[in-house]
């Protein structure tokens, strides 16, 4: 199967070469990768001029946006970019952060998936991080069904349904339930382990903490699942105000009536789901 890659990187100077040397490795090689260096201030665009020399599916677009991290937004908007220079003859398309070392059969994997289960349309592993001994632990805190956004791979046909990914934070969530509302199916594989070089969150702008409350408004989640999801992700992170804030941003959203990201029909789709799930691990 064929496939494409694109990086979005800001200042990736400590992280990118070892991310791209894992794709390098891959038994299975992509047909393209294309690294967006994102209005990086470090080292990252010589490290990316260096791998040019080493391999030709690698290129570069250089592009400027904020410097500030914004989840979903900024990450985004480069992916987009990037998105621009591909064309369509591909069989799956991947998403991938510039801090993480992927498996050497990753993609060989991930093309087994696709072809022996034409019905997924997102697939992916699980996130490794180093803790305070040196060594990998998962830090998977949402649902073991959920592909983490750092590695998101994408089947042709799910990901011209969907309508390409939302710029705005959720987008890694959002995805999911478009693949799902339009009869898709979502992978994941425990035994494709990535280690991930940089905690999450940790180059986000501080004004971003009120931003998860503001993407389950405009997915539509309504008032009640807000509020347990929110009780959830802050039992799950040990960060009491998690759930305020998330809870502040979903009112600041409803208040300013910010644009919903889904339809009316999508929206109620998403919210049965999401009780369909929460009743089964009830039982």
């Amino acid at each position: 199967m064929d496939y494409y890659i694109i990086i979005p990187a800001h200042n990736e100077e400590a992280f990118l070469a070892d991310t791209l040397n894992s794709v390098l490795r891959q038994t299975l090689q992509p047909k393209k990768v294309i690294v967006v260096n994102d209005h990086s201030t470090d080292a990252t665009e010589a490290i990316i001029d260096e791998f040019l020399t080493l391999s030709p599916i690698i290129e570069k677009l250089n592009t400027t946006s904020s410097e500030a991290h914004m989840p979903g937004s900024k990450v985004i908007s480069a992916f987009e970019k990037g998105l621009q220079l591909l064309d369509e003859d591909y069989d799956f398309l991947v998403k991938l952060d510039a801090d993480i070392i992927l498996p050497d059969h990753y993609f060989e994997r991930i093309a087994y998936i696709f072809r022996g289960h034409p019905e997924v349309g997102i697939a992916g592993g699980f996130i490794y991080e180093k803790d305070s001994s040196g060594g990998w632990q998962l830090n998977h805190p949402m649902n073991k069904d959920h592909v983490r956004g750092a590695f998101k791979a994408y089947s042709k046909n799910c990901f011209a349904t969907i309508g390409g990914l939302k710029n705005a934070m959720g987008w890694d969530t959002v995805d999911e339930l478009l693949a799902q509302y339009h009869g898709f199916a979502i992978f994941t594989d425990g035994t494709l382990k990535v280690k991930h070089l940089r905690p999450t969150g940790a180059a986000y702008n501080k004004k971003a903490k009120l931003l998860q409350g503001e993407a389950m408004y405009r997915m539509r989640y309504g008032f009640a699942i807000t509020l347990i999801a929110s009780l959830k992700m802050a039992w799950k992170q040990k960060k009491g105000h998690a759930f305020l804030d998330n809870m502040e941003g979903y009112f600041v959203a409803e208040k300013g009536k910010k644009t919903f990201l889904i339809s009316k029909d999508q929206g109620k789709f998403i919210r049965q789901l999401r009780w369909k799930n929460m009743r089964r691990k009830l039982i």
